[in-house]
């Protein structure tokens, strides 16, 4: 632990992260509701980090790791806290979708704390088949600000730029801005 001097600036301070209210309980569990109605047997979902995304695992009665990615399909654990070469062998070539939340206060979906899921396994999943999810009370954390990604590929942060759904509850998708960080 130590003491650093910064610029007073907020624009150049990243936020420290926030942690999720219990009062938001319900509204993760109908996210995670939502989110595994809409889960078929032939997909592979990797299920980034975070309570947000552990309470879809919950709901399944599937124990996942909190800080880690996990692999789930047909409703159980195929992979547990994998690395991104073990990520990028398992769904090479298979339907596979990306589940992530935003980490309040930040507002980063990737780049931060899901290094796993790097840019080449981002573009072997393609953009259109990742899921966003966070509570209402999250999103409003960012007081309008921008989702942002970081993965560091420039190019592969440009092209996920632009707007997103964001699941927000059962049956809830909010559209939001996302760009690069």
């Amino acid at each position: 632990y130590g003491y650093l001097r910064v610029p007073r600036e907020e624009a150049y301070i990243q936020g420290s992260k926030e942690a999720t209210p219990v009062q938001e309980e319900e509204n993760l569990k109908a996210i995670a509701a939502d989110l595994a109605d809409e889960m078929t047997p032939d997909t592979l979902y990797v299920l980034g980090p975070g309570s947000t995304i552990s309470s879809v695992a919950e709901h399944l009665g599937l124990a996942k790791t909190l800080l880690g990615v996990d692999v789930v399909q047909g409703g159980r654990i195929v992979a547990s806290d994998v690395n991104e070469e073990q990520l990028l062998k398992i769904v090479t070539g298979r339907r596979t979708k990306i589940v992530v939340t935003v980490i309040g206060g930040q507002g980063f979906v990737f780049g931060r704390g899901n290094q796993q899921i790097s840019p080449r396994v981002i573009r072997a999943v393609g953009r259109e088949n990742i899921v966003i999810a966070a509570t209402p009370a999250k999103l409003e954390t960012l007081h309008g600000k921008p989702l942002l990604v970081d993965t560091g590929d420039q190019t592969l942060d440009a092209e996920l730029s632009g707007y997103t759904r964001v699941v927000t509850d059962y049956g809830r998708r909010v559209v939001y801005r996302i760009k690069s960080g």
